[in-house]
């Protein structure tokens, strides 16, 4: 019964901490940059990405999220034929906006 009990802590207690979106092929190509690395680039648009950042009663921990944020921004920028992504404004509740741009030729 220890054991379980044991388990069952160490689940919740590591879970926070655990990223679930996966980089796609095309997406690990997309680069998160500043906003003064696109000035010679083209922007293709913006997109808003949300991930969970509560499970039941327990919060993420703010790094898995936006590395979930950033993964999800990547993939949907190699979507839309982007290669660099530009975090447009801070985390709140899971949700972010990127803007997407074009800069190789």
């Amino acid at each position: 019964m220890k054991l379980n009990h044991l388990i069952l802590c160490t689940i919740f207690f590591y879970l926070p901490a655990c990223t679930w979106v996966e980089t796609t092929k095309e997406g690990s190509k997309v680069a998160l940059v500043k906003s003064f690395n696109v000035n010679n680039c083209s922007k293709l648009g913006t997109t808003n990405v949300t991930v969970t950042h509560k499970i039941g009663i327990l919060t993420r921990e703010d790094e898995a999220v936006m590395q979930d944020l950033v993964i999800a921004a990547k993939n949907r920028a190699a979507e839309m034929g982007g290669d660099s992504i530009v975090a447009k404004e801070p985390v709140v509740d899971g949700k972010m906006s990127f803007d997407i741009f074009k800069c190789s030729q």
